[in-house]
């Protein structure tokens, strides 16, 4: 009977105080809506389109071509740390600036030129996945931001990665 109470006595001050924490919400939630009834919400003030829209560059656009957008790497072990470098060219008329590169999560490393490339030049971007952790069918995307239309174009490196320990009991079939 004591054990019963006990467990009563605990939810109900549970309870008490998550209404206590969201009863002091209530200034900050009011001193919000106000803000917003009172000053003009524009799209170009909403973070929601700021985070979709990827910065372009300023000023005159131009067009790159990859040589390849997808490099199969084949099948390697997990631990194993894939490189592949992609190879581009200005295909405009304005130099091509690069304002960004980055891989779909923090074991995707891309290194790209900081300098503008020229109308008509060719250069690289080298691409480094590290497999430690990752397991199965991969398809690692880079996005690379510049001064282009459409803003963002994206290369991929793809290929299997093998757990550690059948990557042994593989090399022992074949």
């Amino acid at each position: 009977m004591l054990k019963s109470f006990k467990s009563v006595f605990f939810a109900v001050a549970v309870l008490g105080l998550m209404a206590g924490c969201q009863s002091g919400n209530n200034d900050v939630r009011d001193a919000a809506r106000q803000d917003v009834q009172t000053n003009d919400v524009t799209p170009a003030n909403d973070i929601q389109s700021a985070v979709q829209t990827p910065n372009a560059q300023a000023g005159p656009t131009t067009s790159v071509s990859f040589e390849e957008q997808r490099f199969n790497f084949g099948t390697v072990t997990e631990g194993e740390k894939v490189s592949h470098t992609f190879s581009f060219t200005n295909t405009g008329n304005e130099p091509l600036i690069l304002s960004n590169a980055r891989g779909s999560c923090g074991c995707t490393v891309p290194k790209w030129p900081r300098e503008p490339i020229a109308p008509g030049e060719s250069s690289d971007i080298v691409v480094e996945f590290n497999t430690a952790n990752k397991r199965g069918n991969r398809s690692q995307k880079v996005t690379i931001t510049a001064n282009t239309n459409p803003v963002e174009n994206f290369i991929y490196l793809e290929g299997e990665v093998l757990p550690k320990d059948a990557g042994t009991d593989m090399s022992v079939n074949n």
